[in-house]
């Protein structure tokens, strides 16, 4: 009898709640992002992340959650995102807040700095200091009308591809070069002239002629992209992103009718997809890099004079970033973080050794 009962009461509270679930995603009002994206979802670890976090807002929300994604330009172009998500053209967004920093130059400080954070400091600094916050505050100082959720990150990039060796900062001067974000400031210091060109256009400007070098992304990315057809010397460490961030932007309006349950769904998702993606990025890279010599790619290492050319510009380009009163606002909080995350580093870690072989 006690058995039965037992039973009894587990069924009870086992109906119960699952009743509970289904009569609360049944009572939240159901929400469609439309959401474009920047970069297509044929891109391993740039653009493919948006598509499990589709796949994974339907699950999780019971349905209540759906995205529909559009590939970059299908909708709104890559450069309108944010303005078309923050008007209500669209309600939702995909991107890298380093595309904005022409409109907000603090908004490269969210997507991916020079010399700066590995992926682990970077998004220790987000959630538990205070970039989260300075993050959205940013938009909302700015008048935009969104609210940003970090829903990726990926590893080092590659630091160039060159159709010669570079090295000395003079055998930079002159050239034309596809670069992004603040490491395009450091470029022009150096030299260079840089242009920001959207992935599917830099194989074509390559063949042409219009760029001598490029950077773009990950080694499996860029490979995708053919680049080592024509540049044959890719050059590391990615000194200009060391991690990349990128976010999900929801208009205000669709964030503020969507229930508890239902952001949470959409927070708890995006930082599934940030571990996923930063996993993915790191799994993927030793092959590529391995079948390099195969393909005709000479992998370089920059020499010390190369990086330290970097570091002097990239130091002065952050003198005269910080003259922006925000910009030098979150500056200056990520990097009293950085500060104290020395000392863990400096003790918890193992140094890192490089082959040099």
């Amino acid at each position: 009898m006690k058995q039965f009962t037992k039973t009894a009461v587990t069924a009870a509270i086992l109906t119960a709640s699952i009743a509970s679930v289904s009569t609360s995603a049944f009572a939240a009002e159901k929400v469609l992002l439309k959401t474009p994206v920047a970069f297509g979802t044929n891109l391993p670890a740039l653009g493919s992340p948006i598509l499990g976090v589709a796949d994974n807002l339907d699950k999780l929300s019971g349905g209540t959650i759906k995205m529909k994604v559009y590939e970059p330009g299908k909708l709104v172009a890559p450069p309108e995102i944010l303005d078309a998500v923050s008007t209500g053209k669209v309600n939702a967004g995909y991107a890298t807040a380093g595309y904005w920093q022409g409109k907000m130059p603090a908004a490269a400080l969210f997507s991916a700095i020079p010399f700066g954070p590995e992926a682990g400091e970077y998004l220790a600094w987000l959630f538990h200091g205070n970039g989260l916050s300075l993050y959205q505050e940013m938009y909302d100082r700015a008048g935009y009308n969104v609210h940003t959720v970090p829903c990726a990150i990926s590893p080092p990039e590659t630091s160039g591809w060159f159709t010669k060796p570079i090295e000395t900062p003079e055998d930079l001067k002159g050239l034309n070069m596809r670069f992004f974000g603040l490491g395009a400031k450091v470029m022009e210091k150096m030299g260079v002239g840089t242009v920001q060109l959207p992935g599917g256009e830099i194989f074509g400007a390559l063949e042409k002629g219009a760029i001598d070098a490029t950077e773009f992304s990950l080694p499996q990315v860029d490979q995708t992209l053919g680049l080592h057809k024509i540049a044959k010397y890719n050059y590391f460490p990615g000194w200009h992103q060391q991690a990349t961030v990128f976010e999900l932007l929801i208009n205000k309006d669709t964030w503020n009718k969507m229930d508890d349950q239902q952001k949470t769904v959409v927070e708890v998702t995006c930082k599934a997809s940030l571990l996923d993606s930063y996993a993915e990025g790191e799994a993927k890279q030793f092959p590529v890099l391995a079948d390099s010599k195969e393909k005709g790619v000479e992998i370089r290492y920059w020499n010390d004079t190369m990086l330290t050319a970097f570091k002097t510009a990239w130091d002065e380009v952050v003198v005269e970033q910080t003259q922006d009163e925000f910009f030098k606002k979150v500056w200056d909080d990520m990097s009293g973080f950085r500060s104290g995350y020395d000392l863990w580093e400096a003790n918890a870690y193992l140094p890192r050794n490089r082959n040099t072989n």
